[in-house]
């Protein structure tokens, strides 16, 4: 019994020497990097999508094919969500009122992170990068909650 809590505990104390811990200022600015991610479509502000998205982003989704009934990978890129951020919601007709938007940060590892947004119609997976002192987002995967829709 004494060998298993000694190699438990030799296991865990190893464990969290590998784990690089984030800072709260990392922890906040990622946060701040997906919320500035939706909120750009919201309040109809495109410099939060740019200041948080790296200019080679892409976000990627399934879409079906109506006529022939086959799903494939739909692409957008940054400047066509700088473009939506733009144009989707001039009339602030788009979202609720109080729209839902929760950032749950998966992981965090040094210079990467992954993170879910869970928004009113969808969720967001995130990539996130730190280049340059600067948490930008290089990779998103999404769906609608309810993937008929696509």
């Amino acid at each position: 019994m004494k060998q298993k809590i000694t190699l438990t505990f030799t296991l865990i104390l190893l464990f969290a020497m590998s784990v690089k811990a984030q800072s709260k200022e990392d922890s906040l600015a990622i946060k701040r990097a997906a919320l500035d991610y939706i909120e750009s479509q919201h309040l109809v502000k495109p410099e939060l999508f740019e200041r948080s998205a790296h200019p080679r982003m892409v976000k990627r989704t399934f879409w079906k094919n109506k006529k022939t009934n086959t799903e494939y990978l739909r692409e957008t890129f940054t400047d066509a969500m700088i473009l939506l951020a733009e144009t989707y919601n001039q009339k602030g007709d788009k979202f609720p009122e109080n729209p839902k938007k929760e950032v749950i940060i998966l992981d965090v590892f040094d210079k990467t992170a992954s993170v879910k947004l869970i928004a009113d119609d969808w969720i967001d997976y995130m990539h996130i990068v730190k280049l340059n002192d600067k948490w930008q987002i290089v990779n998103v995967l999404w769906q609608f909650n309810d993937s008929k829709e696509h």
